[in-house]
Parts: structure tokens; C-alpha cells; sequence
């Protein structure tokens, strides 16, 4: 087990559950008799097949193992113990639906078996069910688990007979499968395995970091687009996350998106970006708790290098104001795009390694802030932002068609409210998961999404709503 995971399980018992997930809500096959979904769930745990060999594994450690912890595969694994089935009551579905899945999500797992699980929950409105997965972050960390269920789906409806979500799919046809450059940091984890991973000199990154400090202290006296290293101002999503959960979740025509972008000469991303900024001010406005301070978010970025020459990805990261001391959305969108712009170079001049080392003290701040006894005015940011690209088709799992797709993060004390994106076939869905004391209200985040995305729409001149 590498250190990072061997981490990650040890700090568990006394830190927040490891885990990520990912929700699907699927419609049956026109053709489906009424017993489809039973039959899933019967097949599922009678006659599971080759299981994925991740989903084998367990940790351990012990006098056999010199107190290192190594995984251990488990050759009898109970399914049942894995895949269980809830079912919501009375045909209902949204807010009744989000609320099951954040009491599925809180529960930890059982670090004596295999660490994931997997629900079929049916009873949702018009005859609909979701498959619900979550898994160690040591096991998969939220990129490879999202792409894990992905690959397990298939663009032909006709398809039938197909591997369970948690099968091995070595041997089988795979589904088209999403970028492998995805853009992810909602785990403070995530910039030590990508400083460790990154390749480059000492004397480049430490010739990079120094002349990348010098030229942020310049840019934060002469731009409101560089944000410092504890600039953002301190709010709830800042404290203690809890042990229970809260999600919401909900999805939006990527035309919408798109004609925002063409209108006000910006990216997809920066639409999202700007529309999560009024969300958030609405929210905190509604509580009477919107700081004077403009909120921070992290953000993923990833550019190709200028020696690339196409053969991958840069990944790196930045600190975007979200201009949520801007009423206007007009200039909240511009704030946001003129900030992702200049991230961009940034990443694309220092190097990954160099801009994700730059960010290790928010991150640290950020994260030990709400333990440490100390007044909180500042922190390193408030909230990050995780952009997961799915499937670019419609897919179908056992002809059964997948509407919406759904990754969940993790979120932490410190980072206490975290939202996902995620592109599916023609459409842009945004999770929303918080400690439930934090945000006790997160289904008003979906109707806030729609307000801000509306009003930035009105703002541009768009005529796609």
C-alpha cells in the first residue's frame, strides 16, 4: 500500500470518513416488465460474476505485516454484504432521494472488509432507480472511481447480459471511456501525490516557487484577480464539518451553458464557476452572512505544457474569487473569467509542481483553521470546486438508460462544503455535499443554481433558457 493510502485509512478512525461516491439515476428499457428491477437486484447478489480485483482488497496490518499496512484480498467475498437495496415510499422521489443518499454516504465503511459499497435504490418518480457506489478513497481515489462505473456502462441500448457496475470489466467491451486528465482537488491529499508525482529538478521548482511568490505579492497590489494565501474571509462552510451529510444535486442543458459563453466571450467554465459564486451569495445573504469579502474557491486547471508536443495534460490549481461581493453577475462572470485566464498562464509558465506547491499553505491553513484556538477572520479559501468530465453519449447499462450522473467528493473540517461538476451527453449536473449543521437547507442550493444561472442569462443577453 503506498503512503498515501496507507495515510488515509490510518487517520480515518479519527478524522472524516475516506470516501467518494457516484450516483446514477437510470430509467428502465421501454420493454422492461415490472419485475426488471427485481431481477437486478436478484442477479446482483446471486450471480455477481468476476469481480473488479480492487474490490477484493482489504487492509491490514499487524505483527505479520511489521505494523505496515498491505492489502489483503479477500477470495470469499459475501456480496450481499456489499450491495443492498432501499426503496424509497410511496413513488417519491428529489429531496426524500438526496436525503437517503447523504445517510448512505455518512455511514463509514468497514475497515474489516472490503472498503466500498453499492445500493440499488428503486421508487423513484416515473418508475426510475439509482445505483448509488462508494469507495476508499485508498481503494480508487474520486477520478479512477468515477471512471470506473463509466466504463461499465455501454452506448448500445440493446445491450443485455452486461457485468455489474462492480464487475470486472478486463475482459469485456467498455464503454467509451472520459478523459483520463480529469480536473479534481477536493482532497488536501490530492497536491502531496501530485508534487510527489510531478517531475521536475529542485533547482527548477525552487528557482519556480520563489519568482512564482514574488510575482503574486506584485499582482495582489496591482489586480483583483491574484488571491493571497489567507485572503478569503472566514465563513461557515469553514468550520467543523459534522459527522452527518447533507447532498443536493441537480442538472442543467449544457446549451444554456454554452450560449452564456458565446455571449459574453468567456469559457464553459467560467459560467459555472460565476453561477456557483451567486449561488453562494444568495445563500449566505438569505442567513444574513455574506462577508464584505469576495469568497475564494479552489480550482482545478490543466493546460498543455509548451514542450507537451500533445502527449498530455498539465494539472495545477488556483485560488478564483467568486464575486460574491459583486451584485452585478455581469461583473462576477468577468472577475471570474479574467481570474481563470491568468491562472491559466500561471500554471502553464510555473510548472505543476511549482503551482501546486505554491498553494500547500492555504491548503494546510485551510484545513487545520477550525481546530486551531485562534480568532477566525481569514482562511485559505472557502470552498473547492472539482470539474469531472463523464461520458460525452448517452449510455445505458443493461438497456436500462442512464439520465443523470452524480460524482460525490468529500469534504472535510475545514472544507466543509464542496461541489462537483460533472459533463454528461447534453447536460452539466452540480453536486452540492456539506455537513448537515453546516448547510441544514442544501436542497435550496438547486433552486439558488437555477436563480443565479438565470440571472447571468439575462445579464449576457442569452436567449437559450
Amino acid at each position: 500500500m503506498s503512503p498515501f493510502d496507507a495515510a488515509m485509512v490510518a487517520v480515518e478512525p479519527i478524522s472524516q470518513p475516506q470516501h467518494v461516491a457516484g450516483v446514477l439515476i437510470l430509467s428502465p428499457p421501454e420493454d422492461a416488465d415490472p419485475g426488471y428491477v427485481d431481477e437486478l437486484y436478484h442477479s446482483a447478489v446471486t450471480e455477481p460474476g468476476p469481480i473488479d480485483p480492487r474490490l477484493r482488497r482489504y487492509a491490514h496490518r499487524g505483527l505479520d505485516t511489521g505494523g505496515i499496512w498491505v492489502w489483503h484480498d479477500d477470495d470469499d467475498l459475501d456480496i450481499s454484504k456489499h450491495f443492498q437495496r432501499r426503496t424509497l415510499s410511496h413513488d417519491r422521489g428529489g429531496d426524500e432521494f438526496w436525503r437517503l443518499v447523504s445517510e448512505i454516504y455518512a455511514e463509514r465503511l468497514d475497515p474489516y472488509r472490503p472498503m466500498w459499497m453499492m445500493y440499488l435504490i428503486d421508487g423513484l418518480d416515473d418508475g426510475r432507480f439509482a445505483l448509488v457506489t462508494k469507495v476508499h478513497h485508498a481503494v480508487m481515489d474520486g477520478v479512477a472511481g468515477f471512471h470506473f462505473i463509466t466504463d461499465a456502462l455501454s452506448a448500445d441500448p440493446t445491450r443485455r447480459s452486461m457485468p455489474q457496475l462492480f464487475g470486472d470489466q478486463q475482459a469485456q467491451p467498455t464503454a467509451q471511456k472520459t478523459s483520463a486528465h480529469s480536473k479534481r482537488l477536493t482532497n488536501p491529499f490530492t497536491v502531496l501525490r501530485s508534487l510527489v508525482n510531478a517531475s521536475t529538478t529542485g533547482a527548477e521548482l525552487v528557482e519556480k516557487v520563489v519568482t512564482g511568490e514574488l510575482s503574486d505579492v506584485v499582482a495582489r497590489m496591482t489586480t483583483d484577480t491574484t488571491m493571497p494565501v489567507v485572503g478569503a474571509p472566514y465563513t461557515r462552510f469553514n468550520a467543523r464539518a459534522g459527522d452527518e451529510r447533507a447532498i443536493a444535486a441537480g442538472s442543467w442543458l449544457k446549451n444554456r451553458i454554452h450560449a452564456i459563453q458565446e455571449k459574453a466571450g468567456v469559457t464553459g467554465n467560467d459560467v459555472i464557476v460565476a453561477t456557483i459564486g451567486g449561488v453562494l451569495r444568495a445563500w449566505l445573504l438569505g442567513h444574513g452572512e455574506l462577508p464584505d469579502r469576495s469568497l475564494t474557491s479552489l480550482c482545478p486547471i490543466t493546460v498543455r505544457s509548451r514542450d507537451d508536443r500533445g502527449q498530455g495534460n498539465m494539472f495545477g490549481a488556483w485560488l478564483c474569487p467568486l464575486g460574491t461581493d459583486l451584485e452585478d453577475p455581469a461583473k462576477r462572470l468577468d472577475l471570474v473569467h479574467r481570474s481563470m485566464s491568468e491562472g491559466k498562464q500561471r500554471v502553464a509558465d510555473r510548472g505543476s509542481a511549482a503551482s501546486l506547491l505554491l498553494l500547500v499553505p492555504t491548503q494546510v491553513t485551510t484545513v487545520l483553521s477550525p481546530r486551531l484556538p485562534i480568532p477566525k477572520i481569514r482562511t485559505g479559501y472557502n470552498v473547492p470546486i472539482t470539474k469531472v468530465p463523464g461520458p460525452p453519449t448517452d449510455m445505458y447499462w443493461n438497456g436500462a438508460h442512464v439520465d443523470e450522473i452524480y460524482p460525490v467528493a468529500m469534504i472535510y473540517d475545514g472544507l466543509a462544503l464542496t461541489v462537483t461538476v460533472c459533463s454528461y451527453a447534453d447536460r452539466i449536473s452540480l453536486t452540492y455535499l456539506a455537513g448537515q449543521d453546516v448547510v441544514p437547507d442544501i436542497a435550496e442550493l438547486i433552486r439558488l443554481t437555477e436563480a443565479s444561472l438565470a440571472e447571468l442569462e439575462a445579464a449576457v443577453g442569452s436567449s437559450d433558457g
